[in-house]
């Protein structure tokens, strides 16, 4: 049997497209995560530097106006600084559960935004419940800080672990009740 070169060459250029398909698919599955990444970091940064110069301005101080235009550098300079700081874990403490529970707190609030929309074009996770499963991960970060305070080994981090995380769960519960009260309107 005799194969054309023009069919082997259709046959390998209709192939390299389906393959670019595929890479052009997953970039822009990957394009609406990254935006609300950038959008929450950016967020968080505006509201850094909104509360540092609202505490300034009631505290007739100077705000943090020295690094960069208006002091918007200083939330970035405060970020590089936790990152080059030195790494203490507690001497007679359970290193694993003082290391995992920051990072168990901050997954579960950065997850809880993947059934929040946006836009219309914009959810990460359209799910059917997605209200009760944003109360529900979101509820999972002050076990994160009760494993970080009993992980220390030391009563007074334990005590402030608790605090914290009674701290978070006071907030959640008056959170929990307007928006279930709103879905539950809503689902009427």
């Amino acid at each position: 049997m005799i194969i054309d070169t023009t069919e082997v060459q259709a046959i390998n250029s209709f192939f390299r497209l389906e393959s670019l398909k595929e890479v052009y698919d997953i970039i822009w599955m990957l394009v609406p995560i990254l935006t609300l990444v950038l959008g929450i970091t950016i967020g968080v940064l505006v509201i850094v530097w909104l509360e540092r110069e609202i505490s300034a301005g009631i505290q007739q101080r100077i705000g943090p106006e020295y690094a960069g235009p208006l002091g918007i550098l200083q939330a970035l300079a405060d970020g590089t600084k936790l990152l080059f700081k030195e790494n203490l874990l507690p001497s007679r403490g359970d290193t694993r559960l003082f290391s995992i529970g920051p990072s168990i707190a901050v997954t579960s609030i950065l997850l809880s935004y993947l059934v929040i929309p946006f836009g219309y074009r914009l959810v990460l996770a359209d799910v059917s419940i997605g209200v009760f499963l944003w109360i529900a991960i979101s509820s999972i970060a002050p076990v994160g800080l009760l494993m970080s305070g009993y992980g220390s080994n030391n009563k007074y981090s334990f005590l402030g672990g608790l605090r914290a995380a009674a701290q978070s769960i006071s907030y959640e519960i008056p959170l929990t009740l307007c928006v279930l009260s709103i879905s539950l309107r809503v689902i009427r």
